[in-house]
């Protein structure tokens, strides 16, 4: 997907303060059942089409309204994921800037999951 230029300038520069994880280490973490919460950050829809399995929704247009209610221990690691890796580094990026000390985001998202035929719900 081409996206906008200064989104992609936004992302990059979130970026520069957000860790990434990769779908390969996320699947082993919870296959050796590593505590942390999988936050899906795309549209309803998107999320409604397909998820990987055990994962929560909060999109990137509320999560930062809902996060402390839902999450309120800031040393709750979790891993953010949308489509491609951008979205969600955006929005691990706000949640850093909220207190949010273990916030990571899947690098390739649900694109990089799925093709790598990784568990889907």
């Amino acid at each position: 997907m081409n996206h906008a230029s200064g989104f992609v300038t936004l992302v990059d520069d979130a970026k520069t303060r957000v860790s990434e994880i990769s779908a390969e280490e996320v699947l082993a973490n919870m296959q050796k059942s590593v505590p942390f919460l999988l936050i899906d950050v795309r549209e309803e829809s998107e999320f409604a089409a397909g998820r990987i399995p055990g994962a929560a929704h909060l999109s990137k247009g509320i999560i930062e309204c809902y996060i402390e209610s839902k999450v309120p221990d800031k040393d709750t690691p979790m891993v953010l994921y949308c489509g491609g890796g951008y979205r969600s580094a955006l929005a691990a990026d706000a949640l850093q800037k909220m207190g949010y000390t273990s916030v990571l985001s899947m690098a390739g998202g649900w694109r990089a999951w799925c093709e790598r035929g990784f568990p889907r719900q």
